[in-house]
């Protein structure tokens, strides 16, 4: 097994080829340079001449000064029976001016002749001609032997005669791909093991694996310890199809667990920020339960994990989380013991004013709630207002004196001279009334919205508007509704949990009741409060 891998990504290009996956200019500009930072070596920016996006990208990335990464273009050989000359492909690519080009071409018997629709032989000539042609031109040329393991179990001659060819050529890395993502692990160990024995000039192998068979990342790992040298994957495993080998598991693998400094301790710190600021790039969420750099990676609910955690953080979690720019949470649920309340406390600094027989009357309390419909493990800042409120003297920065909340259809004409059947949508129309105690004072406010809860956003922003201009900054960004007990028809509770974010963070507030407008005024209002207590606008402790 190598001591040191060369990281090649891929996700401006086979990244993009997801559904649902499109990157502007700017967008693929700002991801390369964090992609350089994070100390990837060699960033595939595209496909040469296919849109006109791709060309101006090739051309702006150039005065990106790049630190540390390789740009790399990416296209065919030449076509069948043509020249390389006038190939048009291979001037697209000559055309980037990117020091290296990455050169796709058939390995696999099957392809050649039923895809492809050529001879063996010409396949040769056409890697031949497009490696040698580009070596002339000055550029390093990195061979990817598509579909390479499919072709290898078929007929395994004619796939090492072609990187054999590719080699000879000039060709400076061999990279064997698992095009179709079904070939597992241990059957990529053993054909990278043979094909390394099996080439004579020592050639340096790469590996490109998909995640058809959910083995992508263990495919290229395996591929590491048989004496593969670059590894290519996406960020996040975004890709073609069900993605690529996800370059941030393939990082902290190597990292953290063979010993091999893919990236600096410095770097690997980055990890969970770089993922994060890819996922805002292509317009993802991030998983929540991504390894390593997930918002879940190191999450504890059940009470003794937490309890264990709180002892030794290596007793229910493989690494430190910080190692890899994240942080372990715990979880509050009916499941939470006592343990979790007081991990959460210690964390929030409200260990002064509560106590353990505090911590025990919160378990109760939340598990009473959770029997009402509400749920704290997908609230956060909810159950950190439930700890807030626990403190000897706290004060909330405003409380509800009533609301009100009109829904109505406008059918009637204007005009009174009756119902209209026009055929026409009529929209809805949705009308809240709020009055809010802040302080001493009393506030009556009122506000229209696209539905009910956009009116009581709107209406109870007014009511704190002067006692609080800040909240300006909050956005309501998911709004999501659950019956609890589906059983009971009309009577049953529904819980309403609410997604807010600002500039900086998001965070999640639940309420629950047989009523979806008083949830929902629950959730909206800890939105709102627990803001303020974050942003320091009021009082943190009794």
């Amino acid at each position: 097994m190598t001591n040191r891998v060369e990281l090649y990504d891929t996700t401006l290009r086979d990244g993009t080829q997801q559904e649902g996956i499109s990157l502007s200019v700017e967008d693929k500009l700002a991801i390369t340079k964090r992609l350089d930072q994070l100390g990837i070596d060699v960033i595939e920016g595209g496909y040469a001449g296919a849109n006109p996006k791709d060309d101006e990208y090739f051309q702006r990335v150039q005065s990106l000064n790049l630190k540390h990464a390789q740009v790399a273009a990416f296209g065919n050989t030449r076509r069948a029976n043509g020249d390389v000359d006038k190939d048009s492909t291979l001037q697209a690519l000559l055309g980037t001016n990117a020091p290296v080009i990455t050169l796709v071409g058939k390995s696999s018997e099957y392809q050649v002749r039923d895809v492809l629709e050529t001879s063996l032989e010409e396949n040769l000539a056409m890697i031949a001609d497009s490696v040698r042609y580009l070596k002339k031109k000055g550029r390093r040329v990195f061979f990817d032997a598509e579909h390479f393991f499919d072709g290898y179990k078929m007929n395994p001659d004619y796939s090492v005669q072609v990187l054999n060819v590719a080699m000879n050529a000039g060709a400076e890395r061999l990279v064997l791909c698992d095009t179709n993502g079904g070939t597992l692990p241990n059957e990529v160990a053993r054909i990278v093991s043979k094909v390394k024995e099996d080439l004579i000039g020592n050639p340096v192998i790469g590996i490109h694996s998909h995640n058809d068979t959910d083995t992508a990342v263990a495919s290229a790992i395996a591929a590491v310890e048989a004496g593969a040298f670059q590894i290519q994957g996406c960020i996040n495993g975004y890709g073609e199809r069900t993605g690529n080998a996800n370059m941030v598991s393939i990082i902290g693998n190597l990292n953290l667990k063979m010993d091999i400094k893919a990236v600096s301790d410095e770097q690997l710190k980055t990890l969970t920020e770089v993922s994060n600021f890819v996922s805002e790039r292509v317009n993802r969420r991030p998983f929540p339960f991504q390894p390593f750099v997930g918002s879940s990676a190191f999450s504890h609910k059940g009470g003794l994990h937490a309890a264990a955690t709180q002892k030794s953080v290596q007793a229910y979690q493989h690494i430190e989380p910080s190692i890899v720019g994240n942080a372990n949470d715990v979880i509050i649920s009916e499941l939470s013991g006592r343990g979790n309340v007081i991990h959460r406390i210690r964390e929030m600094g409200l260990d002064k004013d509560l106590d353990d027989a505090d911590a025990r009357k919160i378990v109760q309390y939340v598990k009473d709630q959770e029997s009402k419909g509400f749920s704290y493990e997908g609230a956060n800042a909810s159950f950190d207002l439930v700890l807030r409120r626990a403190l000897p003297n706290y004060e909330a920065p405003f409380e509800l004196v009533d609301f009100m909340v009109i829904v109505e259809n406008k059918r009637r004409s204007s005009f009174g001279t009756g119902w209209r059947n026009d055929g026409a949508e009529h929209p809805m129309l949705s009308e809240a009334t709020v009055k809010v105690r802040v302080g001493n004072n009393i506030i009556h406010t009122a506000a229209e919205g696209d539905g009910p809860v956009g009116a009581l956003d709107g209406a109870l922003r007014k009511g704190l508007t002067d006692a609080y201009p800040e909240l300006s900054a909050i956005r309501l960004t998911d709004y999501k509704v659950r019956v609890v007990n589906e059983g009971v028809g009309t009577g049953a509770a529904v819980r309403v949990v609410i997604e807010s974010a600002d500039d900086k963070n998001v965070w999640y507030t639940v309420g629950a009741s047989t009523n979806i407008l008083e949830a929902s005024w629950l959730a909206l209002t800890d939105s709102f409060e627990w803001w303020l207590f974050k942003n320091n606008m009021i009082a943190t402790t009794g």
